[in-house]
């Protein structure tokens, strides 16, 4: 039998440890000084916990999400709404892709004169298309919160001043 490199010690869930943080995981989340709740050091995210079920959840988001403490990281448990998720991925693909059609059709149905170019109309409706994919990609990882996207959110709000 192969022996460990390292040995991890493997605990439990309590108020009095300092564990990663679930959602960015770059801060830590600590207890919160009179309160059943942690807090996370970095992104400032606040969690309530579930001792019995070694499980986090966020509070301060509009998503439910919960994590289970394995001892010596986190897993997901997923608990968002399937509804919801569809809808988000289904309306930034509605709002990439109509607003360039609206752009584009008209000028591919009534062409500019002969003697003029394409490249205003073409210029408009990459335009609108980049633009819009922006906005629905930035939505997306809002919903997800993705940890790389949370961690580049929190640095730039403590870059501009923010937080």
């Amino acid at each position: 039998m192969p022996k460990p490199d390292r040995l991890v010690e493997s605990r439990s869930l309590s108020y009095q440890g300092i564990y990663t943080c679930p959602v960015c995981r770059h801060g830590e989340i600590a207890a919160l000084t009179l309160m059943d709740a942690f807090a996370c050091n970095f992104c400032h995210h606040i969690f309530t916990a579930n001792l019995t079920e070694q499980s986090v959840q966020v509070v301060d988001s509009s998503q439910a999400l919960v994590w289970r403490w394995t001892g010596q990281s986190w897993r997901s448990a997923y608990q968002r709404s399937a509804d919801l998720t569809g809808l988000v991925w289904v309306g930034g693909a509605v709002m990439t892709i109509v607003p360039p059609i609206l752009i584009g059709l008209p000028a591919y149905m009534f062409p500019p004169l002969e003697r003029r170019d394409w490249s205003i109309p073409l210029l408009l409706t990459g335009l609108a298309f980049f633009s819009h994919l922006t906005i629905a990609v930035w939505l997306i990882a809002e919903h997800h919160q993705f940890p790389i996207y949370m961690t580049l959110r929190v640095k730039l709000g403590n870059l501009l001043g923010y937080r």
